[in-house]
């Protein structure tokens, strides 16, 4: 697949650029034998495919229904810009949160930070996969920046909420936990694929994503 990066998370509602699906910056097989190469194509031309599209849908509608001043039909497509905005997010961010050659610990201000807000990196891991692990249905775990606080902070989310827009904390990495993330290859045993994902994050994403934020 192309090696362009993936582009920045969604952009603000009103604009009138489409949504599309952003390239991976590594090949389907890449993250191997961790993630299989079946899951990735599945998950990314599949499922994100039709977050993007269902939004661009949704996001159309609005549109019209704001031209038209009703309110009755802009409230009614919340749901669906919620869902599938939150699925494009969130896989946008996904994505980058992983690489081949990922794995292992942070290094410099995260980890400091890290060591700063959960004592130490073995017990945010420990956190963070609990967290993953305890979602009910499907759902997100999370590692975000409350940027009040200047801290980082471990959440959940159900379903495709994003984070910043539900509970105010900027992504930093995401872990998806639906069960099509996993089960071709994990079947039901969801903490199997947790432990494996760690052999591919991309901490070096995931330090620049805390560096921005906290500008």
């Amino acid at each position: 697949r192309s090696s362009a990066k993936l582009v920045a998370p969604l952009g603000c509602l009103v604009s009138r650029q489409k949504h599309t699906l952003p390239d991976l910056p590594y090949d389907y097989a890449a993250l191997e034998p961790h993630i299989n190469a079946e899951i990735m194509q599945l998950h990314h031309s599949k499922h994100h495919a039709t977050y993007v599209n269902n939004l661009n849908v949704a996001e159309e509608k609005y549109k019209e229904a704001l031209a038209k001043g009703d309110v009755t039909a802009q409230v009614s497509l919340q749901p669906a810009l919620k869902f599938n905005g939150g699925g494009h997010i969130n896989h946008t961010i996904f994505w980058t949160n992983l690489s081949p050659n990922g794995g292992g610990e942070p290094k410099g201000e995260l980890m400091e930070a890290i060591k700063r807000d959960f004592g130490s990196f073995a017990n945010f891991k420990e956190k963070l996969t609990a967290v993953s692990v305890g979602v009910q249905g499907s759902g997100w775990g999370w590692l975000g920046y409350n940027k009040e606080q200047g801290r980082l902070q471990i959440a959940a989310c159900a379903n495709q909420d994003p984070l910043q827009g539900t509970t105010g904390l900027i992504p930093l990495l995401g872990i998806d936990v639906w069960e099509h993330a996993y089960y071709l290859q994990y079947k039901n045993v969801r903490p199997d694929y947790l432990k494996a994902i760690w052999n591919v994050i991309n901490w070096e994403n995931v330090s620049s994503r805390y560096a921005t934020c906290k500008k």
